[in-house]
């Protein structure tokens, strides 16, 4: 058995790691909430996820009416739901949810 100092000296060491790690990211929040850069992202990286999105789903669509109808239609209804609300969120899960569907119904 490890003698209490060890122990002692051990709990220590792991109570500086865990707090340093824990407190860490606060120090650079000042310097980041400043940022361009981040500013940037945050204003574009919204439409860039859904540009993603949609080239990956329309890249494995078959070019048949069973599999361009239901990508097109949700397509339609992302953009559609991001030009009304201005949300990206709602227009990524409402288009998806439209595509599932209409595969689903179609297919």
């Amino acid at each position: 058995m490890p003698s209490t100092g060890y122990l002692l000296g051990a709990l220590t060491v792991i109570l500086v790691v865990t707090f340093g790690l824990r407190a860490l990211p606060f120090a650079f929040v000042a310097p980041v909430r400043s940022s361009s850069l981040l500013r940037f992202l945050g204003a574009h990286m919204p439409v860039g996820i859904m540009v993603i999105l949609t080239v990956y789903t329309l890249a494995g669509t078959p070019l048949t009416v069973a599999g361009a109808a239901p990508a097109a239609a949700a397509l339609a209804a992302s953009i559609g739901l991001h030009l009304w609300r201005s949300n990206a969120l709602v227009s990524i899960i409402g288009g998806t949810g439209l595509y599932v569907l209409l595969v689903q119904l179609w297919g």
